[in-house]
């Protein structure tokens, strides 16, 4: 009897190589990237989160979006991002989500998803480097900066 199972790889095409991709300095840098590369006329209307991959020099790898919500929030499956970081061979993340209604304070499961991101990362040595919420016109606000990461 033949059994025959499902192969399962991972690919991603760098539009660009890799001396040329960001690195990733500080709070405002990883906003203007975040924000460079969020779909404009989805950001006012709808909550997306997303992850920053990041290699050991702090460049960026690539985006990944982990979900798009309603109009107050949206579901993170954990499993799934760290199924994405795994596979990317990513060593850092940043965290990423917009506020629609432009508020750039962390509600209390903001700050609830980013511990237990945080725990999971520490277990996998994944590095969190910061969670990142920004609004509609660019505006942020930087967990790492805040001193709550």
């Amino acid at each position: 009897m033949e059994t025959r199972i499902n192969e399962i790889s991972l690919s991603y095409r760098p539009k660009r190589k890799a001396e040329h991709w960001p690195q990733i300095s500080s709070s405002s840098l990883a906003a203007h990237v975040i924000y460079q590369n969020w779909d404009q006329n989805t950001i006012a209307v709808y909550e997306s989160f997303k992850i920053v991959l990041l290699n050991n020099s702090n460049k960026v790898k690539g985006i990944y979006q982990i979900s798009a919500g309603g109009i107050t929030g949206t579901l993170v499956d954990l499993r799934l991002l760290f199924a994405v970081a795994l596979k990317s061979l990513s060593v850092a993340l940043i965290l990423a989500h917009n506020h629609p209604s432009g508020t750039l304070r962390p509600s209390e499961a903001d700050k609830q998803l980013t511990r237990k991101i945080k725990a999971g990362g520490d277990f996998l040595d994944i590095k969190i480097l910061d969670h990142i919420i920004i609004n509609p016109t660019g505006d942020y606000y930087s967990f790492a900066d805040e001193g709550i990461l």
